[in-house]
């Protein structure tokens, strides 16, 4: 009976293993899929599938913001477009409260976006949230010029994610001493994170010698 009972139990983990991350991959395509649908409210009734072809088609959306990001891209790539985007953000920025969410919004986009950005420059350890129990992090400045007089030492920015969802976090100012830079590439680190540390990176043993 033992055995049966261990047997069912290992069979129903291994489907679990199976099933678990296509539902979550399901899930996570038809949230966005659905996200992406609400572009579809922007355009006018006459122009919508329902319209044409009396049914809704799900992911048309999806469609529409490819081609609206594209044609952007497109305008914002010549003359006439450069000038007309630098006339909407001058208009922005005449905006108190708006300029500052826009501000901010796009030097962050920027940084993940743009070749080049370094919105994560490293992966480090840090101590917290207390002494003797580290945590990781991405460093994100190298300094915090801003506080140098409160700060007589030179200081770094680091933010520490939050698991399994590491789009939240703290940031923190640590001294430069106190980081401990991680030979772990930002991916790797944002795996563990997610997975609650059971994902961790391979490391290839060095070759040995042929004698």
């Amino acid at each position: 009976m033992s055995k049966l009972k261990a047997g069912l139990q290992r069979h129903f983990l291994a489907g679990l293993l199976i099933w678990l991350p296509i539902l979550a991959t399901v899930w996570v395509v038809h949230f966005i899929v659905n996200l992406l649908d609400q572009v579809l409210l922007l355009l006018p009734a006459s122009a919508s599938p329902r319209a044409w072809l009396g049914v809704d088609i799900p992911g048309f959306g999806v469609i529409v913001s490819l081609l609206i990001l594209l044609v952007t891209g497109m305008l914002a790539a010549n003359f006439f477009g450069k000038g007309l985007f630098a006339l909407w953000e001058r208009l922005v920025h005449r905006v108190p409260l708006v300029r500052s969410i826009y501000g901010s919004v796009k030097q962050v986009t920027q940084s993940f976006l743009e070749p080049g950005g370094n919105s994560f420059k490293k992966v480090v350890l840090v101590e917290y949230p207390r002494r003797d129990m580290w945590s990781i992090a991405f460093q994100t400045a190298d300094n915090f010029s801003v506080a140098r007089e409160q700060l007589p030492q030179d200081h770094v920015m680091v933010f520490i994610p939050t698991t399994p969802n590491p789009t939240s976090g703290f940031l923190l100012i640590v001294p430069a001493h106190e980081v401990k830079e991680m030979n772990l590439s930002v991916e790797d680190a944002i795996k563990m994170v997610i997975s609650l540390g059971v994902v961790q990176p391979k490391r290839t043993e060095p070759k040995q010698p042929n004698y």
